[in-house]
């Protein structure tokens, strides 16, 4: 009940009643629930409680009116955010859903720095792991080789096997028997298995070798 109290003629006075909206905005409901914000030029609409999501977070505090944090409003009475708004989206749908979606082309360096300028700790964690296990598997992916089968005689081996340059080594080496006759001594012939790593194969290529292929090279090539 609201206090009446009489003056000085007698009369009673009742405090003024608050309209429906006052009371909605006094209880932080109503119209004061939405929020919108102006990042870099983009309008984002949403709710005051997706924003107070992390009580640490500069969004919170920007619900709060901290009179330490310096928030200006535009012509409509949006708040003021001079940041990139492509990577302020997947940020703010973190704070409504709590997972982390990122559209084909954004990196996850760019919403990194995003959701440190903002300090939301739980998600500087989960991009940071993300970008750990991302680098991981780059690192991980197996080493191609190309193989060669080269035929030699047995005076050809030392010389071939020592002169090998531009990152082929030596792998195996095969007796094929004896084939030639030069004056009393039979020439012993050899297939001699080298390799080479791939570098820089584009992702997705299906004309590449596989790890164990080997390509057979015509008999008496040399290297």
């Amino acid at each position: 009940m609201a206090e009446k109290s009489p003056d000085s003629n007698g009369s009673v006075d009742q405090c003024p009643a608050l309209s429906p909206e006052q009371r909605m905005q006094s209880a932080g409901i109503g119209a004061s629930k939405w929020v919108r914000l102006n990042v870099g030029g983009t309008y984002f609409l949403t709710t005051r409680q997706t924003l107070c999501r992390d009580s640490k977070s500069f969004l919170y505090r920007l619900c709060q009116a901290d009179p330490d944090l310096d928030s200006d409003k535009d012509e409509t009475g949006a708040y003021l955010i001079d940041r990139d708004p492509t990577y302020f989206g997947p940020v703010l749908n973190y704070l409504r859903h709590g997972k982390l979606v990122l559209n084909r082309g954004l990196a996850e360096e760019g919403v990194l720095e995003e959701a440190e300028f903002y300090n939301i700790p739980s998600l500087i964690k989960l991009i940071k792991d993300k970008i750990r296990e991302r680098d991981c598997k780059t690192v991980q992916l197996p080493i191609k080789h190309v193989y060669r089968v080269l035929q030699c005689q047995e005076e050809e081996l030392t010389q071939m096997v020592s002169t090998m340059s531009d990152g082929w080594k030596f792998e195996q080496l095969v007796s094929i028997g004896s084939s030639y006759n030069y004056g009393n001594e039979d020439q012993a012939e050899f297939l001699c298995v080298v390799s080479k790593e791939l570098h820089n194969q584009s992702y997705g290529t299906s004309s590449e070798p596989s790890e164990k292929a080997k390509i057979l090279q015509e008999q008496g090539s040399r290297m």
